[in-house]
């Protein structure tokens, strides 16, 4: 016992998951370790690819957004050329936040510590007094413009970027998960915008445990959510995604909630949204099986969903990403995007944005809902009793096959109540931790 309190790194604590992940279980520890926390940032959010946002959040030259990447914060702007930039947030003769403003529009950045001034593209375009205080040989202006993150792609607008300048190309590490996208993604021809700033606020919690639960934890509902379906705020019994699919897809997994044979298609959208399915994507939808919760690894995760908001009213649809941004071992900013489809009729874009609001808004009955869970889990992992705790993930790993002709990659499974995709998220989270620098 005390070897193991010893151990500051968290290398330690990695070595152990992986014994225990193959029988089933988890340390508790790795919910609230401050060392383990250190090489996170280092072998997982300096390497893996990281969503700062959307291309509709800055639609026109000169529009900025500031954004992160763990530690590290970026100024994401569209330049003069239209072009999509990420650049870290640094002035290059001091290290002065150049950008204070979380969002806005410029053609230039002025540093308000010396006055640098830099375009929208990064180059540094000023020095005040240059001529008078720097020689010819002493200062290269094309060798200090804004540092860009190493790598920077975007998938239908979704806007990535990882500091790994040898990671793998976005749709390479995306894989299987790009598949899956589509139905989030591609179900109308205007394609999803989104609507208002992306909601932000502080739990005192474990950056994995947001992630875990929307990428596989279908179990949690029935309990954790029975208030919100008992007053009838969501449709259906309790265990609705008791009868679900759960898919496992690389980097990535998702959850469907099974509707009645041949509604799933819609599922409260406008008829004209989900006309772009193709067939393998429309197999899926019309034996009833709607495309709801999932997460990319390390930390972006999406719900498709629906809310009661009127007792008079039928379901109304949403879609939400959101971002768990790790700020400490024991707490993250949650960051809340809301996207509905751009041709959307303006009267169901605005009782989606009131479904949303209800729901996974910042004060939404079912985020208060979870983050208390995640929040009680991560002060339980604070002590030294969680050092002797193992978490059980054994979920169906025996007893649940894979489904033989499922019309899309990855591996399906005929239930959403099993841990399959949370024991697939920290094999991954594993093989980045087990990478030594």
């Amino acid at each position: 016992m005390a070897a193991v309190l010893e151990d500051r790194t968290g290398d330690r604590l990695v070595a152990e998951a992986r014994k225990t992940l193959r029988e089933g279980r988890m340390p508790a520890k790795i919910f609230n370790h401050p060392g383990l926390h250190e090489l996170e940032l280092e072998r997982i959010f300096a390497r893996a690819w990281i969503f700062l946002g959307h291309e509709s959040e800055i639609p026109k030259p000169g529009d900025y957004m500031l954004r992160h990447i763990a530690d590290d914060e970026f100024i994401v702007v569209r330049d003069a050329a239209g072009a999509v930039r990420v650049l870290f947030n640094s002035c290059r003769h001091r290290g002065m936040r150049i950008c204070q403003a979380e969002m806005g529009n410029t053609s230039h950045f002025r540093c308000p510590y010396h006055g640098w001034v830099y375009k929208n593209s990064g180059e540094l375009a000023g020095v005040p007094h240059e001529s008078e205080i720097y020689a010819a040989a002493e200062l290269d202006k094309t060798q200090f413009g804004l540092l860009p993150a190493p790598r920077t792609d975007s998938y239908r607008g979704w806007i990535f970027a990882s500091l790994d300048p040898q990671a793998p190309e976005l749709k390479e590490y995306l894989g299987d998960m790009l598949w899956y996208l589509e139905f989030y993604t591609n179900k109308s021809d205007a394609g999803l915008a989104v609507v208002g700033a992306p909601q932000r606020w502080v739990v005192h919690a474990n950056w994995k445990l947001g992630s875990s639960n929307f990428i596989g934890d279908g179990y949690h509902t029935s309990t954790t959510h029975f208030s919100a379906v008992k007053v009838g705020i969501i449709p259906g019994p309790a265990h609705f995604l008791l009868d679900g699919v759960q898919v496992t897809a690389g980097i990535g997994g998702v959850g469907f909630r099974r509707m009645a044979p041949g509604s799933g298609a819609t599922r409260g959208y406008p008829e004209h949204i989900t006309k772009r399915f193709d067939e393998a994507h429309r197999r899926v939808v019309d034996q009833g099986c709607f495309p709801s919760h999932g997460t990319i690894f390390p930390n972006l995760s999406f719900l498709a969903a629906a809310t009661v908001t009127s007792a008079d009213q039928p379901p109304v649809p949403y879609f939400t990403l959101r971002v768990w941004q790790p700020i400490a071992h024991d707490a993250i900013e949650v960051w809340s995007w809301f996207l509905i489809d751009k041709d959307a009729p303006e009267p169901f874009k605005r009782a989606s944005y009131d479904s949303y609001v209800l729901s996974f808004g910042s004060s939404g009955m079912l985020e208060q809902d979870d983050t208390e869970n995640w929040t009680s889990i991560t002060r339980s992992a604070r002590g030294r009793m969680a050092h002797r705790q193992h978490l059980s993930y054994a979920m169906g790993a025996s007893s649940l096959k894979p489904i033989a002709d499922w019309p899309g990659p990855g591996k399906a499974y005929p239930l959403d109540y099993t841990e399959a995709n949370e024991r697939a998220f920290y094999e991954t989270w594993l093989s980045y931790m087990e990478q030594r620098a």
